[in-house]
């Protein structure tokens, strides 16, 4: 794209974002569609939609879609995404039935500028294909949901055109109860859903919780008291029916503590542990189910289950946010998540340039000028700031935002003249990202 092609553009969007075009669309209040449909629908009735501007904002979302990396909960991002350069970000994780997935972003300082949260499924049938699961109202800065299958979920963000900045995204995935034995630790499970009971006969509908007797059992989810009864095999028993609609069952109490039709909360007594029903013989503990309305029972683990680990320090420089980069020295590894143990994407030459995208642990994710993402150590590059070499050119060249070789439109960022010295900065395939006389990074053929 031309400078002046790309100042209108910029200048047509910002008069719409001034007038707040989104705040227009009539019959909002009965309006079904996403933020983004209606944000979207906003500069089409502007008469933007067909801008590059606006076209490379959409592109950057679909790619984010497609090149989310596969993290581990928890996991914390702080990113900078450079507000005249549509970009969007996304994570990519793996989530059980009976789990909640939250995801949060900040931009410290600005609470105006609207930023459009997605959460995706990935199709079973090929990774390219995604349905939209949740959203997050206009103005919300955080968005969970609670699969109804396990699966793997992406999880966007992108902030409106011609703003952005730093931006902080963080990623937990716990349990949607709370742990059915007070003060009860996973430790405590001593046997899991589906292990053979009656030598075989039946499986095992629910997981054992032992505990001396009489621990409290307190509920796991505000619910309803559907059931107080002793039988044969559970012994003295206690239904409930929470308000997602779930069953929750506890079996072999010593003593119960509610009566049919109370309500409870989380953490309200229940009862105590014991042996009672055909737990006799055994010690002391609860069995704990979940059964779910037209499908039965499903296992309680990851209902309950505090995932473990906690997101390293951060140690990379977050100065380098937004900034190019590039390697010191040949094979730097390109890897598709911050894991030494992680897929390498690629080996990097001395001096290959990248853009530093996000900071998370003591690694960078990055962005090499053909699009492609991955993380590096953040030891391993340094800011491409001083030259490694000066460059004559032997004819005219023009200076542009980006190697010429990319799907995407550059713009010319400088004309440089035959015999003008420029700084070297770092390398791309046939490409110089350098420093032009005025100071400003750009690239030139080599």
């Amino acid at each position: 794209m031309r400078n002046g092609s790309w100042v209108t553009a910029v200048a047509l969007v910002g008069a719409a974002l001034g007038c707040r075009v989104l705040e227009q669309v009539p019959g909002r209040l009965f309006d079904h569609r996403t933020p983004r449909e209606r944000y979207e629908a906003s500069l089409q009735g502007a008469g933007l939609a067909g801008t590059a501007l606006v076209r490379d904002w959409t592109t950057a979302a679909e790619r984010a879609l497609r090149e989310a990396p596969a993290v581990k909960a928890p996991h914390v991002e702080e990113a900078y995404l450079p507000p005249a350069e549509p970009a969007a970000l996304a994570l990519r994780v793996k989530a059980r039935r009976g789990q909640r997935i939250r995801f949060e972003t900040e931009l410290p300082g600005d609470s105006v500028t609207l930023v459009f949260l997605e959460a995706w499924e990935v199709g079973t049938d090929s990774a390219a294909t995604f349905r939209q699961v949740a959203t997050a109202d206009s103005g919300e800065r955080a968005i969970s949901f609670e699969p109804r299958q396990d699966g793997e979920f992406v999880f966007r963000v992108q902030p409106e055109l011609l703003r952005g900045g730093r931006l902080r995204m963080s990623l937990q995935v716990g349990p949607i109860l709370t742990f059915p034995i007070l003060n009860g630790r996973d430790r405590d499970v001593g046997s899991r859903f589906g292990a053979p009971r009656d030598g075989g006969a039946r499986d095992h509908h629910g997981i054992d919780i032992f505990a001396p007797r009489g621990t409290v059992a307190v509920a796991a989810a505000e619910a309803n008291v559907v059931r107080v009864e002793t039988t044969a095999r559970g012994g003295r028993v206690v239904w409930l029916r929470d308000r997602r609609g779930n069953a929750l069952y506890y079996a072999h109490l010593d003593r119960q503590h509610v009566s049919q039709g109370d309500q409870v909360t989380p953490g309200d007594t229940i009862g105590w542990v014991g042996n009672t029903g055909n737990a006799v013989t055994s010690p002391p503990h609860l069995h704990f189910g979940v059964y779910r309305r037209g499908e039965g029972p499903v296992d309680p683990w990851w209902f309950v289950h505090r995932p473990p680990g906690e997101q390293p320090p951060l140690a990379a420089d977050t100065t380098m946010l937004g900034a190019w980069t590039r390697t010191p020295k040949d094979r730097i590894a390109l890897r598709d998540r911050p894991d030494g143990r992680a897929t390498q994407l690629g080996s990097m030459p001395r001096h290959t340039a990248m853009r530093v995208l996000a900071a998370v642990g003591d690694w960078y994710r990055v962005r090499l000028p053909d699009r492609t993402t991955g993380y590096v150590i953040a030891r391993s590059i340094e800011p491409a700031l001083d030259a490694v070499e000066t460059a004559t050119l032997k004819r005219g060249n023009a200076v542009l935002s980006q190697p010429g070789d990319t799907s995407r439109p550059a713009e010319i960022i400088a004309e440089m003249a035959a015999g003008d010295s420029v700084a070297v900065l770092g390398r791309f395939g046939d490409y110089l990202l350098v420093r032009t006389p005025a100071g400003r990074a750009g690239w030139v053929g080599k």
